[in-house]
């Protein structure tokens, strides 16, 4: 059976513009002078009634055309094909309206028009209008029109089932739901078609996609694809609902009455409707396989991801592990050692069994990725192995280890029992009395002890000694070889004292068989001690056992020493400060401070520089023991595996130049202060001294952002736990990393109590200079803070010059090109800026807010444009506002009006530009100065006349000096190019370029260009300084000036 498509239907799934659809003129179609009822003509032809309407006369030409076209659209191409049939009932209207009814068809149908079939007036006078009318005019309509008297004569044409109920049909039509199913049937086509477009489009991303490198990333990626898959499934859903429900509506009527059949139209929707769900279903098929094979490759993705992390991981805990091992030594020194070495590698060996099973959980995670089809089963497959291998090495060392350090148990063990069985021996040699021995039943009995004795020490037992060394002389090291030896050496000389004891007493014995003289026995060498046990031969110096509660590290010892000394000096010093404190609050210092004797005054200096001292003291020993206890041991291999792996090559950000501020404090400022101890006022020039040394500060807070973002990520880690146990802090590590910054401003608070009790003194003037220095360190590391947080600047901050100034505006803009409105509008609507006032340049930013970490946001400072202050100059006072200034730029071209947050910033920044602008005059005076003696003076050399070859140095000489001419030497209007250059001085853009023009009011500085003070100012200058210059031989290239040369010509 072959489809019949809708032409609309089409339209709307295959072409990008949206064709004509029913909802764009439902009003239109609301009014019925156009009705598509579903009724066919007897060949098929589809038929559109035009029923009695009144307005029809008025309706607009694109009204009538949009009905018609649209209602053409709707029947199938193969209805419409056979052209339309058009009932037009002008019954009750007269010819007027018939004809212009005709006219408005024949101009206006778009379609294939078979006939139109016209119910005439039914009054007699206008159906005989009608009849002559249409006689005379048939030919003008150029259509098929045929003129019907009555009903009867329309059935002729049409059959009376399709026709409606009002000319007489049985045709059932309700013009509101015919509406109805057309909006939703359309609405309908747009929702599967926008629907399909969008899966196609997801679908097409998950074919291109790239898979991440990273475990979380993969994770984002596939939870963001599952919930745009869920809300496409979701939407797929809904049309498809949207569907069945329609789909239902039109077969309802079919349902409802049995022997009524739907018209071809509601056939053709019906199709229509059946088609859009099939290619929902079909889409809908076609995004699930995609979906299952993109969501399996992701999830397979996610899977190797994490694989390679928890590889890495255990990995580096293998790796970690297996160097411990390494570590350890083959052999000790002694049996204590080497038990605690056995105990030591068990203790290792149970720390490594969680990781162990750890690698082979992974190693058979890996197998069922593999087994599991895995996308990446070829790099899964050589990480498993490789997994398998480092367990298998580390099982295998840890054996190895288990059987070097046994073997080396039972040799040291041995050499212990050698050791104690000579001992034994040489004692009991030692105890056999001498006058006991003499006769023969002494020496039997003498001799059965040693028999008993050597007894004890079998063959067996003290030659396996000698076996186990030539057993594992291999694995021995060096020491224990010699221990073996004397060992050996030792034993060989006891056997031999016993054999040679023997021997004597078996001859005493032997003697003893024939009759003697009894003589008093003499005594022999051999002493006698009173104690029951002779003192041992020492074996050598006794072993150092390992874990003796007495040994210590000196490293320990000294730490504890400084916690010691830590905690009493915290203690002291805290109660000085809160004295110290509490003395400097209130009004009545000033007032105190005048009715106190000198004495007085003069403790209260003491007391504050033996604070300062004491304080000093204490933050040198913290920052000591921050290097010590925490950056030393981010290097020491001991607690190398808890080192977080965020910190790895971190140090310097964690911990930014402190090893710098700690060298600085603890070799020379700690220093300078304890000089100051007896002269208390003296303090300040230890900080006027060292102001460039204390600008360190300013590096080591514009590094505390980014040190305190690195402790936010690590700060939690064992590591530091660890180090802060070692050292008995009670608080973290980020707490004395703000030392510092604390020590810098504790500094100014000292100062102005010290100046206090210093009024009138000797030194007060170096206080004041220094309290001014250290505030000017405070806010120079503050500007420094906002410094770094500027972004957009093409250049290098640092070839700026030093940051003066910096803060927030509001700033009118005024130019003298561009169009007035944009002008007067800048004037009203203020700007918000932040400027920073450098030496070299004005920079203009705008402050944003960026957020930190669920922290409070950090400020940043976009670029927007910048101002030399070498073409700048200043208003300091504009009318209307106290708080306001302008900067102008290239003499008023630009000008910027800058008001302040109040009056003080505004006078701060006001004095600041004009020390910038006055610095920038002076330098170019004295520059244009110098270049103008250098070119107009003449120097003279004096010759030796020992030694022609030698030109001496010029020096000024006094008018009343003999060798001085009469009046002063004059340069030339023109001088000579050639005597310029044999002179060696080039040219310099400075005689045209550079020269001062001073403010035309009280109110106002710049740096300009005026020639003529120039000149002016040139002649003026040179009547003041000349000397002749004599030469004989040549003259140098570069003539050097004497000292004060430079300064005389001013």
């Amino acid at each position: 059976m072959m489809k019949r498509t809708r032409p609309v239907i089409d339209e709307i799934m295959q072409q990008e513009v949206r064709p004509l659809m029913a909802i764009d003129i439902i009003e239109q179609l609301h009014r019925q002078f156009a009705l598509l009822s579903g009724g066919r003509g007897k060949d098929g032809a589809p038929i559109i009634t035009f029923p009695e309407f009144s307005g029809f006369s008025d309706l607009s030409e694109e009204d009538f055309l949009n009905v018609v076209t649209y209602l053409t659209s709707v029947p199938s191409q193969e209805a419409a094909s056979l052209g339309f049939v058009i009932i037009l009932d002008r019954r009750r209207d007269k010819w007027s309206a018939v004809k212009s009814s005709l006219a408005r068809i024949a101009g206006a149908f778009p379609g294939n028009l078979q006939q139109v079939l016209v119910l005439r007036p039914s009054r007699f006078l206008q159906r005989a209008i009608a009849d002559i009318g249409i006689r005379l005019h048939r030919d003008d309509f150029k259509m098929k029109v045929v003129m019907l008297s009555s009903l009867s004569d329309l059935y002729g044409h049409v059959d009376r089932a399709q026709l409606m109920c009002d000319f007489g049909g049985t045709l059932e039509y309700c013009h509101s739901q015919w509406i109805h199913h057309r909006t939703a049937i359309e609405s309908f086509a747009v929702t599967v078609k926008s629907t399909t477009q969008i899966l196609q489009n997801f679908s097409g991303a998950l074919a291109a996609i790239q898979l991440p490198d990273d475990a979380q990333s993969t994770e984002d990626l596939l939870a963001a694809h599952t919930e745009e898959h869920s809300r496409l499934k979701g939407e797929l859903n809904l049309a498809t609902k949207q569907g069945t429900t329609l789909l239902s509506s039109i077969k309802e009527q079919a349902v409802k009455n049995a022997s009524r059949k739907l018209n071809p139209d509601d056939g053709d929707d019906l199709t229509t409707v059946e088609r859009l769900l099939a290619q929902l279903g079909e889409t809908d098929t076609a995004f699930d396989e995609l979906w299952a094979k993109s969501c399996l490759k992701l999830e397979q993705c996610l899977q190797l991801r994490n694989f390679e992390r928890d590889y890495r991981e255990v990995k580096a805990s293998l790796d970690s592990l297996t160097e411990e091992q390494a570590a350890f030594s083959d052999c000790g020194g002694c049996v204590a050692q080497v038990e605690q070495l056995l105990w030591e590698l068990k203790a290792l060996d149970k720390k490594a069994q969680e990781t162990l099973e750890t690698a082979h959980r992974l190693a058979l995670h890996g197998d069922q990725l593999i087994q599991g089809d895995h996308y990446a089963a070829d790099a899964i497959r050589p990480t498993c192995a490789e997994l398998r291998r480092v367990c298998d090495d580390f099982t295998n060392g840890a054996k190895r280890k288990h059987g070097l350090l046994g073997k080396s148990l039972q040799i040291h063990k041995r050499i212990n029992e050698v050791n104690q069985w000579c001992e034994s021996g040489v004692y009991l040699l030692a105890s056999q009395a001498v006058d006991k021995c003499q006769s023969p039943e002494g020496a039997e009995s003498a001799l059965q002890d040693i028999r008993k004795f050597l007894a004890t020490g079998r063959e067996d037992q003290l030659s396996s000694l000698r076996d186990l060394h030539d057993q594992y002389e291999v694995i021995l090291t060096a020491e224990v070889k010699i221990s073996v030896q004397k060992v050996l050496t030792r034993l060989a000389d006891v056997q031999e004292m016993f054999e040679k004891r023997q021997t004597s007493l078996r001859k005493l014995s032997a003697k003893q068989t024939r009759p003697v003289q009894p003589v008093t026995p003499r005594p022999e060498s051999i002493p006698i001690y009173s104690s029951p046990h002779p003192p041992r031969i020492p074996a050598g110096p006794a072993p150092n056992r390992w874990g003796s509660e007495n040994s210590g590290t000196p490293k320990q010892l000294a730490d504890g020493d400084l916690a010691k000394k830590k905690n009493s000096r915290k203690q002291k010093g805290s109660i000085k400060i809160e004295v110290m404190l509490e003395a400097s609050q209130g009004g009545s210092n000033c007032a105190l401070a005048t009715n106190e004797t000198e004495e007085s005054l003069l403790s209260r200096r003491r007391h504050i520089i033996k604070e300062m001292i004491e304080t000093e003291r204490l933050y040198v020993e913290e920052l000591q023991s921050i290097i010590e206890g925490y950056a030393i041991e981010l290097d020491s291999a001991e607690l190398s595996h808890l080192v977080p792996t965020a910190l790895e090559d971190k140090k310097e950000v964690l911990f930014g130049n402190l090893s710098e501020i700690y060298e600085f404090h603890n070799r020379t400022f700690l220093k300078e202060l304890e000089n100051c101890i007896e002269n208390p006022e003296l303090v300040g020039t230890c900080f006027l001294k060292r102001k460039e040394d204390l600008q360190i500060y300013e590096k080591y807070c514009q590094n505390k952002p980014r040190s305190e973002a690195l402790w936010r990520q690590c700060g939690d880690s064992a590591f530091f736990q660890e180090c802060q146990k070692r050292l008995d802090h009670k608080l973290s590590l980020d707490a004395y990393l703000l030392k510092p910054v604390q020590r810098i401003t504790k500094y100014q608070l000292m100062l102005r109590e010290m100046l206090k009790c210093s009024e009138n003194s000797d030194g007060t003037a170096e206080l004041e200079d220094a309290l001014a220095t250290v505030l000017d360190i405070i806010k120079s590391v503050n500007d420094s803070m906002h410094q770094i947080a500027i972004t957009g600047f093409e250049g290098n901050l640092s070839d700026l010059g030093r940051l003066l100034m910096q803060g927030s505006f509001s700033v009118w803009t005024d130019r003298k090109k561009g169009h007035s409105k944009v002008k007067d509008l800048a004037r009203f609507k203020p700007m918000q800026r932040h400027l920073f006032l450098y030496s070299k340049l004005l920079l203009f930013c705008k402050r944003r807010e960026e957020p930190s970490e669920g922290r409070e946001k950090l400020p940043s400072y976009s670029y927007k444009h910048s101002l030399k202050m070498s073409a700048v100059g200043i208003t300091e006072n504009v009318k209307g506002d106290v708080k306001k200034f302008e900067v102008w730029y290239n003499g008023r071209e630009e000008v910027y009006i800058i008001q302040a947050l109040s009056m003080e910033v505004k006078n701060s920044w006001v004095t600041e530009i004009r020390k910038v602008l006055t610095g920038q005059l002076e330098a170019c005076r004295e520059a244009r100065q110098l270049h103008k003696r250098i070119g107009d003076g003449v120097y003279q050399t004096s010759i030796n006349t020992s030694n022609a070859k030698n030109v001496g140095r010029a020096s000024p000489k006094r008018p009343d000096s003999p060798g001085c001419q009469a009046g002063t030497r004059r340069r030339s209007s023109s001088p000579s190019p050639t005597r310029n250059q044999r002179r060696g001085w080039g040219h310099s853009p400075m005689d045209t370029e550079d020269s001062v023009t001073f403010p035309s009011s009280a109110d106002e500085l710049s740096v300009s260009s005026d020639p003529d003070e120039e000149t002016n100012s040139i002649n003026e200058d040179h009547g003041r300084f000349g000397v002749q210059l004599k030469h004989q031989v040549k003259v140098p290239r570069d003539v050097p000036l004497e000292p004060g040369e430079a300064d005389n010509g001013q």
